[in-house]
């Protein structure tokens, strides 16, 4: 009789790859997270293929690169063509749930225009049985806290308001939300979690557990909104001004002059490239907090799987969809092309016998979402299907050494078409088709090119932090040519491929996939 096969698949929404004790966050605080990198490995070099939300969990559950997905923006459509990790575990005889979202916009070819899931910015991917969603605008969650006896204010997001709110607070604050974590949003998805567990413990199972939090709004409720003090955290990386960060590029200019703090903050007013180290640092400090919460409530879960005694037979993965910018380069949030947007965290741990000599490693080879089906489908004994991108990681975890081939560099991407709250391509007078940017990097350079606009290139030996731009010095020129080359060898490598294995013969039907 085959071991039974359980998987617990955690997604965080907006965690940065750097935000972790196992790779030298000078403050962070997730103990439960740290013991489950003991028990697995951590991948340190590991990035989302796109950003924000929508196309980061599209390459993240198809194994796709976004040129090949293309749900290129969050409310762009997902094509219905493409398969999913969700889809390929139904044909094995899982009921894939899911808890969280996946903020997928439906084909229009396939549902009708008037579908009101065209009216929200994403909804639930095609394939898992919601078991926790948020409902259609959050009204799921919403509903829940009223139905436990708090006073819902008029704009149901208001609950994110700090206590004791003032005139003058503009923004970041060391004070509490006015929800109680008791009531907060990562408790609600960790109690869906284990109401979902507890009811599936007699079968194989399939767990796709998503929190909300660090995403904004940047507010976390007692005790965690003052769990580290923000003299502690580290100083947003940026140039002396926000006038000379804008220099770097128009479309870093146009964030830089348009993100607004009252995306992130309830109470939130001016510019985010206004911030000052200070505030920076007691934003950092609530987005720290708001970790230290999903930690706990994941120590919950850990805890449930033990005592159920299912903690063995369980593969646990948990990542991000994205990453942010923190202040950063004077942005907040996840866009362009930098890596506070892009590197995620990846931790895999298999529960079985043959990753023992792994356990507790740290991985410094570029690692990709796109890798995260193919893993999950490897180690459940499944076929990866030629749409997929990636290449699992099992070799990384079963025998502590990179596949043959593996790649020595990492890849992403951003489109900045205009959306209803962001309007870039008519600032820069672009074309909407034109409005896109592709990332090569590797351990010592940078490349970024752009479908209408001057490329960037960073030199990383020298310039770590990524705030000089080198592509006009001549003598980068040969290297810069050498990485538009192997962006182009990269795309041709990996252009869509569903079909391309197949071909007619004499004999008839060939497959070499």
């Amino acid at each position: 009789m085959q071991p039974r096969k359980n998987v617990l698949l955690i997604v965080v929404d907006q965690w940065r790859g750097d935000t972790l004790p196992m790779l030298g966050h000078p403050v962070i605080k997730t103990p439960n997270i740290e013991a489950l990198a003991a028990e697995g490995v951590t991948f340190a070099r590991h990035y989302t293929q796109a950003v924000p939300c929508g196309p980061g969990r599209a390459s993240l559950l198809t194994g796709q690169y976004m040129m090949n997905h293309r749900a290129v923006q969050n409310t762009i459509p997902l094509d219905a063509r493409h398969t999913n990790i969700a889809f390929e575990v139904r044909k094995a005889g899982y009921d894939p749930a899911l808890v969280g979202y996946t903020t997928t916009t439906p084909d229009p070819r396939v549902v009708s225009a008037q579908d009101p899931r065209f009216k929200v910015l994403g909804a639930d991917m095609e394939g898992w049985r919601p078991v926790g969603s948020w409902g259609m605008k959050m009204e799921a969650y919403f509903s829940w806290v009223a139905s436990q006896g708090f006073a819902m204010p008029d704009n149901p997001w208001d609950i994110w308001l700090p206590q004791g709110l003032q005139a003058d607070d503009h923004g970041a604050t060391g004070k509490p939300s006015r929800i109680p974590a008791a009531l907060s949003d990562t408790t609600w998805f960790t109690d869906r979690g284990i109401d979902h567990l507890r009811s599936t413990a007699h079968k194989p199972w399939f767990l796709h557990l998503g929190y909300y939090r660090p995403h904004p709004p940047f507010s976390a409720p007692a005790p965690y909104h003052d769990m580290y003090d923000p003299a502690l955290c580290p100083p947003a990386l940026r140039a002396d001004t926000a006038r000379e960060e804008a220099a770097q590029h128009p479309l870093l200019r146009f964030y830089v002059e348009n993100i607004q703090r009252q995306n992130f903050f309830q109470n939130g007013r001016g510019l985010g490239s206004a911030m000052s180290q200070a505030e920076v640092r007691q934003m950092r400090a609530t987005y720290y907090g708001l970790m230290s919460e999903i930690d706990a409530q994941l120590g919950r879960v850990f805890q449930f799987l033990k005592d159920t005694g299912q903690w063995d037979n369980t593969l646990i993965v948990l990542t991000s969809d994205h990453g942010e910018q923190l202040g950063d380069h004077h942005l907040l949030g996840k866009i362009g092309y930098f890596d506070q947007s892009y590197h995620i965290p990846m931790i895999v741990r298999d529960p079985g016998a043959q990753a023992d000599a792994t356990r507790g490693s740290v991985v410094g080879q570029f690692t990709e979402t796109i890798d995260t089906m193919p893993t999950l489908l490897d180690w459940m004994g499944l076929p990866v299907p030629r749409t997929c991108d990636g290449r699992s990681l099992l070799p990384f975890v079963h025998d502590g050494v990179a596949p043959t081939g593996w790649r020595s560099e990492v890849h992403y991407e951003f489109d900045f078409r205009d959306l209803f709250y962001s309007k870039p391509e008519s600032a820069l007078g672009l074309r909407m088709d034109d409005c896109s940017l592709a990332v090569t990097q590797d351990e010592h350079y940078k490349y970024v090119h752009f479908g209408a606009m001057a490329p960037l290139f960073f030199d990383l030996n020298a310039d770590p932090g990524q705030l000089h731009n080198v592509a006009a010095q001549p003598s980068y020129a040969p290297l810069i040519l050498k990485y538009a080359q192997k962006m182009l060898d990269w795309r041709l490598r990996h252009a869509e491929r569903t079909l391309t294995g197949y071909a007619a013969s004499p004999e008839g039907l060939l497959s070499r996939m």
